[in-house]
């Protein structure tokens, strides 16, 4: 009898810790990384989630950008990634997203709620013609920047006010006359990117991409931005750490726009929430329209998605936490907060959270930039070659201003590197 007794009890505790266990959430992961204060906007949906979802645990593991860009997918080839990640380089994960169709309830909404071009940029081909892989959580055109304070401290007219079409090479001129006027130690900087590079060679005339899919590298609309890039350098007009780098690392041109040592900066949207904190009231920035030429006046499209890995072991409730945040009330609290462009089609008029005149006025500027967007900037950005293309750009130019190679051999070998890319691709 002794015996049963001590059985029993020990049943009723067994149950009673496998009953403790069964009721643990289930823990996902998300692997992050930050422009700005989108990690805390991001964290305050996930904590109403977590709330209206006991069941689940949401760990949001914020890293640099070159960890996303260089880690992450050796982390998810070898299956040790996370549940989630926000990526901007889709082609380099394509095959290993989880196909979260089968566990939405309602697939129509995710279709009608964002353009097809980008759902379909992390799809594979006609096998996934039709998969949910994630979704845009932000949209981003590149475009200049430039200190208005310093114009109107050395009397110059800002070429856009009065002009509608305004050259790189009229800016270039404009911001050098004003460096000089007021001794601003650099007339214009762009960011080392090749994404950042591919606008003002598009409005330029270069035209990257041929009727029959072929790339080419060295037309004359590139070769002409490539010139005018170089001659920033030869010039001194532009810090040479950000391109060239010093000690193995690159300088963040952002930094010197918002120290006050630049007069004209080519970067993009997502910089908006960083000036509206950063800059305060030290000087009058804005964003200005892209500059034109024989392509006409585009920058780039570009953003994040956020997608989901076909190896977590939670697929049902990586689902749901995907479609929680893809909601109209979410995402455009999302949107509204970390003063992004917004990818979702339905989001209505939006309240940008920011008392700064100046990021209202940029927001603006770059959402009248949408529509000015070329084709060859959308087959870059969204035709699955965007990194085959971009990084050696970047990196050849690299070269011809460290004077390793001239322009002309620096342009023989980007094509090179970019046939073999895709060459390697295709295989």
């Amino acid at each position: 009898m002794k015996r049963f007794v001590v059985f029993f009890a020990l049943a009723l505790m067994l149950v009673g810790v496998l009953a403790v266990h069964a009721q643990d959430p289930v823990e996902l992961r998300i692997t992050w990384y930050d422009d700005g204060n989108e990690g805390t906007v991001l964290r305050d949906i996930l904590d109403r989630f977590e709330a209206e979802n006991p069941d689940i645990r949401v760990v949001v593991d914020t890293v640099a950008y070159n960890t996303i860009l260089e880690q992450l997918p050796l982390q998810v080839e070898a299956g040790e990634g996370p549940d989630m990640a926000r990526v901007t380089n889709f082609d380099a994960f394509k095959g290993f997203y989880l196909d979260l169709r089968s566990y939405l309830e309602d697939t129509d909404y995710w279709e009608a709620s964002f353009a097809p071009a980008v759902l379909a940029a992390l799809r594979s081909g006609e096998d996934d013609a039709d998969a949910l892989y994630g979704f845009p959580n932000q949209f981003t055109v590149t475009g200049p920047y430039i200190n208005r304070t310093l114009f109107e401290q050395a009397g110059i007219d800002v070429p856009s006010d009065s002009m509608d079409a305004v050259t790189w090479e009229e800016w270039t001129d404009a911001a050098k006359q004003v460096a000089e006027a007021t001794g601003t130690q650099y007339a214009i900087a762009m960011d080392r990117s090749g994404h950042r590079f591919a606008g003002p060679a598009f409005s330029e005339g270069a035209i990257l991409f041929a009727d029959d899919g072929s790339v080419t590298i060295d037309t004359p609309g590139f070769r002409t931005m490539a010139e005018l890039f170089v001659q920033w350098h030869t010039e001194g007009i532009t810090p040479a750490e950000v391109w060239i780098g010093s000690g193995g690392s690159y300088a963040a041109a952002a930094d010197y726009f918002i120290n006050g040592q630049l007069v004209m900066y080519m970067a993009g949207s997502w910089q908006i929430g960083r000036f509206a904190n950063d800059i305060g009231d030290a000087f009058d920035w804005e964003a200005v329209p892209n500059p034109s030429g024989p392509g006409g006046s585009t920058g780039m499209p570009g953003g994040t998605m956020m997608v989901a890995f076909a190896e977590t072991e939670h697929p049902a409730e990586v689902a749901r936490v995907m479609d929680y945040l893809v909601q109209v009330d979410n995402l455009k609290e999302f949107t509204e907060r970390t003063l992004f462009i917004p990818a979702h089609l339905g989001l209505g008029e939006l309240n940008f959270q920011t008392d700064v005149v100046a990021a209202q006025n940029a927001l603006n500027v770059f959402a009248a930039e949408v529509p000015k967007l070329s084709d060859q900037a959308y087959e870059l950005q969204f035709g699955g070659k965007a990194f085959a293309i971009n990084n050696p750009i970047r990196d050849r130019l690299t070269q011809v201003l460290t004077g390793e190679l001239s322009l002309e051999d620096a342009l023989a070998r980007a094509q090179q590197d970019v046939d073999d890319a895709l060459a390697a691709a295709s295989q």
